[in-house]
């Protein structure tokens, strides 16, 4: 098989997180959708026990079975609510837990956050059976208007971060990608959230929540956001992207990446 389910050495890694900066008040502003909650359950399937790593305030967490949380980031932990599933603190490069203990493991946006996106990947294959991600597909890096047409500094900045399909199929071995519609009234705030709201990215809140805003000098999207705003007021947005107005749904590139690599040896 591809993927190694060998035990990583422990070399030594510090426990910190980027959310324990950027991630106060996050809970408030990132609230799970029922629709995108439906398909991460579907693609979870008979799962008996899962292990959500980079779980963050605990979206997406299937509440039928037993879940057992990985997180890095105190702030994160702390704005986890009452009745939650338990929580370890603890890196995705260095999940403490024996090989195959979960039927599944879930990622939900947070593979580019890791320090060893290889590394992480090659641990949720090593200790569960089936491993369902959430992610961003670099080769759709043309599919949304507000990075593609006002801030091309998010898209230089996810390309660096976001695995490719390949990188996937190299630490999981073979996996099915799905595509992920982001419906136009999301409740979640991730950065495509808002593609049928425009005036909603020019709201320093709703920016917060949003790593692709929040891990840039401000600088750097002041000239993009003006451009916004600018074409909002002048309805030139209104007559190159009007149009979205009336679909209920969206691709924006978001993905679901399925594989089992214990079917692969």
């Amino acid at each position: 098989m591809q993927a190694s389910h060998r035990r990583r050495s422990r070399r030594p890694l510090v426990l910190s997180a980027v959310y324990d900066t950027i991630g106060t008040g996050y809970a408030a502003k990132r609230q799970p959708d029922p629709r995108i909650a439906r398909d991460v359950r579907a693609a979870l399937g008979t799962a008996a026990r899962v292990l959500n790593v980079g779980a963050g305030a605990g979206s997406y967490e299937p509440a039928d079975f037993p879940v057992l949380a990985v997180e890095p980031s105190r702030e994160m932990i702390c704005q986890r609510a009452p009745g939650r599933a338990p929580v370890v603190q603890a890196l995705a490069e260095q999940l403490p837990f024996p090989s195959a203990s979960f039927d599944a493991a879930l990622a939900v946006l947070t593979v580019h956050h890791w320090s060893d996106r290889r590394g992480g990947l090659t641990e949720l294959a090593r200790v569960a059976r089936r491993v369902v991600i959430v992610t961003w597909d670099p080769a759709c890096r043309d599919h949304f208007w507000l990075t593609s047409e006002y801030l091309p500094e998010i898209i230089e900045l996810d390309l660096t971060r976001f695995p490719t399909r390949e990188e996937f199929s190299r630490a999981l071995g073979p996996i099915e990608m799905r595509t992920l519609p982001v419906p136009h009234d999301c409740l979640d705030g991730f950065l495509g959230a808002f593609w049928r709201r425009p005036e909603a990215y020019l709201d320093p809140d709703v920016r917060w929540a949003m790593s692709g805003f929040s891990q840039l000098p401000s600088g750097r999207v002041d000239a993009g956001l003006a451009r916004l705003a600018g074409d909002l007021r002048s309805g030139r947005w209104e007559e190159r992207f009007g149009s979205l107005r009336e679909q209920d749904s969206a691709d924006l590139g978001y993905r679901l990446v399925i594989a089992e690599p214990g079917k692969a040896e």
